[in-house]
């Protein structure tokens, strides 16, 4: 059995120079908002696992449906290489990559990167277990820390992956850079493996982050946890309410924290107090809805050439595979 490793790329994912400047920042502009990369402390990523098994959220299960039915495929075209996960979580869609992939090679280096610790210790164990003649190093950290700090392939070619539409999260100037950032850590012919929801009615997209049973809601409201855990706050999490909205104009999902009374918050480690106001809101995260053509165009940009796309059935997620 290989051994198992786990690296921490910061201490702490945030532990740099200007730790908490992008919430100074956000709290401080108005509109209002906060990164979505606060979302995913370990509680957090375990609300985002729940979320995944909603019968609202249809991303995950579509995604995982694409991914058994042409993961194989996937493997044939790349043939053997190293796997590098961005954003893994529990991993539980890479299983399939995974599967595909030791079908090709009894050997196989994969390398899930997260910035929840206990999530990727978790599965990082239990993909060890799974498949005992792989080598697989967690990284904790950011995506922005992994590609720079990302280590050269041990193997002749590397494949990075994006899955869960994750790209959709950022605003379109952060995803030209994190698209810059792919190609230059990308050797010729490596391959880069992007998940993208696709665009459609708001009548499916706006109950899938607006769910039943209010898990959403709870992992919106945790952010606000994790910043008093992270920066000695006193955010009151009764006093703000979740929605979700689809904003047509710009094809995205919006999700806010609606502020219900006004009130002074403290962050005392940032050294920030902040007033907000009767019915003000937090711009907590945008999800973006892509066009497969659209996007294919602009991976070209980057240097990064579509070699085949997939899509389910009622075309309503996209996978995209290109090679630099």
């Amino acid at each position: 059995m290989l051994a198992t490793s786990i690296k921490i790329l910061n201490e702490h994912y945030q532990s740099l120079n200007n730790e908490g400047e992008d919430v100074i920042q956000g709290l401080t502009r108005s509109p209002k908002s906060l990164p979505a990369k606060y979302f995913y402390d370990d509680y957090g990523s375990e609300l985002f696992e729940q979320i995944c098994q909603l019968p609202e959220y249809y991303p995950t299960r579509t995604e995982a449906w694409i991914l058994h039915q042409y993961a194989d495929e996937i493997a044939q075209i790349t043939g053997a290489c190293e796997l590098v996960e961005l954003g893994s979580g529990s991993s539980t869609k890479t299983l399939f990559l995974l599967d595909a992939y030791q079908k090709l090679a009894s050997y196989c280096r994969y390398i899930p990167i997260d910035v929840s610790q206990g999530i990727l210790k978790s599965s990082v164990l239990k993909l060890q277990h799974k498949y005992p003649t792989f080598f697989i190093e967690g990284l904790i950290g950011t995506y922005e820390q992994a590609l720079i700090k990302l280590e050269s392939a041990f193997t002749p070619s590397r494949m990075i992956f994006f899955l869960g539409s994750s790209l959709g999260n950022f605003s379109p100037q952060e995803c030209d850079d994190f698209l810059k950032q792919i190609t230059k850590t990308l050797q010729v012919g490596d391959y880069f493996l992007l998940g993208i929801d696709l665009q459609k009615p708001k009548e499916i997209l706006e109950p899938a982050y607006n769910d039943s049973k209010g898990v959403t809601a709870a992992f919106n409201l945790n952010m606000l946890s994790h910043l008093n855990w992270r920066f000695k706050g006193n955010f009151d999490i009764n006093l703000f309410t979740h929605q979700a909205i689809y904003n047509q104009t710009d094809a995205q999902i919006e999700m806010y924290l609606h502020c219900q009374n006004s009130h002074k918050v403290s962050l005392k480690a940032l050294d920030l107090q902040v007033l907000f106001t009767d019915g003000e809101s937090i711009l907590t995260e945008i999800s973006r809805k892509f066009d497969l053509v659209i996007m294919q165009k602009q991976l070209e940009t980057h240097g990064l050439k579509t070699l085949k796309t997939w899509t389910d059935t009622r075309h309503s997620f996209g996978l995209i595979l290109c090679q630099a």
